[in-house]
């Protein structure tokens, strides 16, 4: 609920601090004494669009704050909690115009001007000005339906239908991207594999392959090492010749009776038999040793491919075979994909026409709700005096990649106000009073289950009188006993009706004009309507109308 609104230099008003209660308050003044611009001040405080022009003849800056109390479910909480901004029980909204900027504060934090508008949409709804807000903008037109429609376990179950549907899409276009990557590979990944199976590369076997190289590349010299070794042992002055005859002495001393070299003779005969094998390895190292140029270049050959291939994929020749079985791994996923894509496809094809079914109960709903609507806003026209004019909710299917979660319908009302007039959106078929009027009986019929705003007409009765004026102030008085309504009135009728009255007049200060507000008692509501009926000169009759007219209130 508004209850308080601050002005500081806006137009005509120099100074202004209002206070506002429940019910129906109804603004009165004379043409040209500042009504419009309470709303023009106001609607800055809303986040409408900053107008420099508003700021005071000889003034460089000028500032609105609006405060309010919100209820504790009111989802404007929710909001201002995503935003951080700290919860006070009054809300606090203020702009600012100075130096060509438009600062703007919720409860003394800054803000954005957008956050401040989605704060003000949700606290306060003018109709009949501020093009794009309220019930004019039609991007709220399908959350009313909604509301009034009770069908919430519909809206429910379509808005998870839908998070089900996006998300089994994403994870199928994951799974397709990744597979088209590893199909763009494939054929690569063929190849590769092809020329790792063809070479069957061992782990180790490059160092093997250098070994036996170097055996191959050096095998002259190595024979003849063996040869001069196995002649140095062999030959009749070699090592095992003389450790023969030096064990033939020895011999002669045992055949002495001596036991002392029996141990060392005992080793010489060790020695020698060990000699002896020694000689025939090398014997047969130096014959079995091949120096085969043909195998040489078999390895340098291997090798070579065995160092290529590592080169092409960055590794080592021993991770080729590491590699090999990876390759193999890939190209078995990849068949295995195929399946998975198949599957994926089926979910997401599936979560689709789970969410086009519930979309499709949702917009069934929808239409019988809207039916109900138009009967209900029809049956309020001819008491505005909007006989001749038609309502109609127009519900259309959207393009698919415009639907969402909310549903695959586009919800605009839509009317007009004459015969043979094309019906069109809401916004465009008129102006001024006629459409405050018709969007008054739209919001009679909306209102129930609304969260709590305020509600301000402006000039709602333009161009009508008499009964239908009185219907007017009729509805709006019921409007008030349940959300708090505002309207700017011409009409004696209407303004009878309010619980609390302010007055705007303009006065002439030195060389200044200043709009000013005030707060009228019984007996200033009274005599401010048998003005509105009279005119200049108030009579006692146009009194006790005014008084017949007020005691009427229901």
């Amino acid at each position: 609920m508004l209850v308080h609104l601050s002005i500081r230099n806006i137009v005509l008003i120099e100074k202004l601090d209002l206070e506002f209660n429940s019910g129906l308050t109804v603004l009165t003044g004379e043409t040209g004494a500042g009504k419009s611009i309470l709303l023009d001040a106001l609607g800055l405080a809303l986040g409408s669009r900053a107008d420099f022009s508003l700021v005071r003849h000889g003034h460089t800056s000028a500032q609105v704050s609006a405060s309010f109390i919100i209820p504790s479910e009111h989802p404007v909480r929710d909001l201002l909690i995503e935003a951080g901004i700290p919860m006070q029980d009054e809300l606090i909204l203020r702009r600012q115009l100075r130096q060509d900027r438009s600062p703007a504060t919720i409860n003394d934090e800054p803000v954005s001007v957008t956050l401040l508008r989605k704060c003000g949409d949700l606290l306060v709804e003018i109709q009949g000005q501020f093009e794009g807000r309220g019930l004019l903008d039609t991007s709220t037109h399908l959350t009313l339906l909604d509301r009034i429609s009770g069908h919430p376990h519909l809206v429910v179950s379509t808005q998870e239908a839908f998070q089900h549907w996006r998300q089994s899409q994403q994870n199928y276009n994951d799974a397709e991207a990744i597979f088209i990557k590893a199909r763009a590979e494939e054929d690569w990944l063929r190849e590769s594999l092809k020329e790792l199976d063809m070479l069957l590369p061992v782990t180790g076997e490059e160092e093997e392959l250098m070994t036996e190289r170097n055996v191959h590349a050096n095998a002259n010299k190595i024979i003849q090492g063996l040869q001069s070794a196995h002649e140095i042992l062999s030959h009749d002055d070699g090592a095992i010749s003389k450790i023969g005859s030096a064990s033939a002495h020895l011999d002669k001393i045992e055949t002495l009776g001596s036991n002392l070299v029996n141990s060392v003779i005992e080793k010489l005969q060790q020695i020698t038999f060990e000699l002896n094998e020694v000689e025939t390895e090398l014997r047969d190292a130096a014959e079995n040793l091949d120096a085969d140029p043909r195998r040489l270049g078999e390895i340098d050959e291997r090798l070579h491919l065995l160092r290529s291939l590592a080169r092409k994929h960055n590794c080592s020749a021993d991770n080729l075979a590491e590699l090999y079985h990876s390759f193999q791994e890939k190209i078995t996923r990849l068949d295995d994909e195929t399946d998975n894509i198949a599957q994926l496809r089926l979910q997401r094809d599936a979560a689709y026409e789970q969410y086009v079914k519930k979309a499709k109960e949702l917009s069934a709903s929808r239409i019988t709700a809207a039916h109900i609507l138009d009967q209900q806003v029809m049956q309020q026209l001819p008491v505005l005096k909007l006989e001749s004019s038609e309502f109609k909710t127009n519900i259309q299917l959207l393009d698919e990649d415009r639907w969402s979660a909310n549903s695959i319908d586009k919800v605009r009302f839509e009317a007009r106000t004459n015969k043979g007039q094309a019906i069109g959106a809401i916004d465009k078929i008129a102006s001024g009073g006629e459409l405050a009027r018709f969007l008054l009986a739209l919001k009679v019929v909306l209102s129930e289950g609304e969260p709590d705003k305020c509600l301000i007409f402006d000039e709602v009765d333009s161009g009508v009188g008499g009964a239908v004026a009185d219907a007017v102030g009729s509805r709006l008085s019921a409007l008030g006993k349940t959300t708090q309504t505002l309207v700017i009135t011409h009409s004696p009728q209407v303004a009878a009706k309010g619980q609390n009255h302010l007055k705007i007049t303009k006065l002439s200060v030195g060389d200044s004009i200043i709009s000013n507000t005030t707060l009228l008692d019984a007996d200033g509501h009274r005599e401010e309507v048998a003005r509105m009926l009279a005119g200049e000169q108030i009579t006692d009759a146009a009194r006790m109308a005014a008084r017949t007219l007020i005691d009427s209130r229901s």
